[in-house]
């Protein structure tokens, strides 16, 4: 998500430099290469500052990417004034990840801060040029892709219905043009933008979906009255009341291979961190080469919340990203950063019965879930389907094979690799399909399907269910930006 978000941030940064050159923008490209290159070595420098001095673990995509949106909101200029305020919004954005922040985590969105607070004090103002008319087309189609790419709809859907509720609810007590008021805040790209860049960023969105819709409908109307960055700064409040409020620095106890290229990690629990099984964290650790994927992953967590440590399973292929390499050469004792805790990929609390379908390495939510129940003596009606390549890749077994001892939890495993699956193989053989589920679970339309695996596979077999008339409000999907 993060590398997408920064093309796509410097690509509208080139169509903005072609577009001042033809004179189209209100300001020359000398101001804007001049700006641009003050707010990047403005964050640049301080964000090495602070990271220094709080010594964390960072992120090194944030700081250009905060930077490319101050660049894109603050009206280019090489006069003194804008010059000051330039500046005053790039240290104020680095430092707020780490001053403004409660047990490690921001409560603010940097850029919002960033131009908020120069502004309190008349050093000026954010004036939000990316919405600039010509820039309509790349804002919108830029901003659907990293929509798309987090899965944001509902956040930025309920922003513009609410921003656009409140237009037309004040068109009504004082009558006014309904039309040219809805025209004059939706025909620039401006509030497209900040839906996009700004609202969608993921430290400072609630992690459950109804607080995520209050949340951007709040924000919504409250930026028909203020500014976008004020609105925003008032959301990120409420957020960070709604959200999990903390940072973990992680020790690694355990490396544990599970198959030849599955390994599970084991990292000691900070006492009073509370999860629910099939909830993911964001994990960064530092690494001396980052490649296009930088130094940030998303890992469901597969222990229990019943468990002392916290565990994640990856699986390691042929080449794998510098992330991966770094994670592989941690030593017992290092540490890792893990937050930003969401997901809503758990167990419901009414007592349907349900069917888990997992593919690969898409099994730790359902490991974490069965685990819970086993500890915790729960028993519900559950079938889970493990689909893997080979029988090498089976991974908990154990655990799935005490659980139908215990609670009934039958598992019903598949291997894809046909061509390579022993005579003592007693499981189904091929891809899992509409026969496989009509025979192991006869009553599937009274269930409620949870998929987690590669995204291909999870569309695909939602594909399915829907031709085999399981309603769609039945089928939850594991979701995190990694997926896609």
């Amino acid at each position: 998500m993060y590398r997408l978000m920064l093309y796509y941030l410097i690509i509208l940064w080139f169509l903005a430099l072609a577009l001042s050159f033809l004179n189209l923008l209100p300001f020359t490209p000398v101001a804007l290469i001049f700006s641009t290159v003050l707010i990047l070595l403005t964050c640049y420098i301080s964000n090495i500052f602070f990271e220094k001095v709080f010594r964390a673990i960072t992120n090194f995509e944030s700081t250009y990417i905060s930077a490319l949106i101050l660049t894109l909101i603050i009206t280019p200029s090489i006069n003194a004034q804008n010059i000051q305020f330039a500046i005053a919004a790039g240290i104020i954005s680095m430092a707020s990840k780490y001053i403004l922040a409660l047990n490690k985590k921001h409560i603010f969105n940097p850029a919002a801060i960033g131009v908020l607070i120069p502004s309190l004090f008349s050093f000026g103002g954010a004036s939000w040029w990316a919405g600039a008319p010509l820039m309509n087309i790349a804002v919108l189609l830029g901003g659907v892709l990293i929509v798309r790419k987090i899965q944001r709809f509902d956040l930025v859907l309920s922003f513009l219905l609410f921003h656009a509720l409140t237009i037309i609810f004040l068109s009504v007590v004082n009558p006014m043009d309904i039309a040219s008021l809805l025209m004059t805040s939706f025909a620039t790209s401006s509030i497209l933008f900040f839906a996009s860049v700004m609202l969608t960023e993921p430290s400072t969105t609630p992690p459950a979906r109804k607080f995520r819709v209050f949340y951007a409908g709040v924000i919504g109307m409250l930026s028909f009255f203020q500014t976008f960055e004020l609105a925003l700064i008032v959301g990120n409040i409420f957020s960070y009341i709604f959200s999990h409020k903390e940072k973990l620095m992680l020790k690694l106890k355990e490396r544990i291979k599970l198959t030849n290229d599955t390994y599970e990690f084991v990292f000691s629990k900070e006492q009073g961190f509370l999860y629910e099984p099939g909830q993911y964290l964001e994990w960064t650790i530092e690494t001396k080469k980052i490649d296009r994927r930088g130094n940030r992953r998303f890992f469901t967590i597969a222990s229990s919340p019943t468990e002392k440590d916290l565990k994640i399973g990856i699986k390691v292929y042929d080449r794998p990203s510098s992330f991966k390499n770094t994670l592989m050469s941690l030593k017992l004792g290092d540490k890792a950063l893990a937050g930003n805790l969401a997901g809503d990929f758990v167990l419901p609390k009414e007592t349907k019965s349900l069917i888990f379908v997992a593919g690969g390495i898409g099994i730790t939510p359902f490991r974490s879930m069965i685990k819970y129940l086993l500890d915790k003596n729960i028993k519900r009606q559950i079938v889970l389907y493990y689909s893997n390549k080979n029988e090498d890749e089976i991974v908990y077994k154990d655990i799935f094979d005490e659980a139908e001892r215990k609670l009934n939890i039958k598992t019903v495993y598949n291997l894809t690799d046909i061509n390579n699956i022993g005579a003592q193989w007693r499981g189904y053989k091929g891809r899992l399909n509409e026969e496989i589920i009509k025979k192991e679970s006869p009553e599937y339309k009274n269930s409620i399907f949870y998929l987690s695996g590669p995204h291909a596979m999870v569309v695909g077999f939602e594909d399915t269910l829907l031709k085999m008339g399981v309603n769609s409000s039945q089928v939850k999907k594991d979701f995190f930006p990694g997926y896609v």
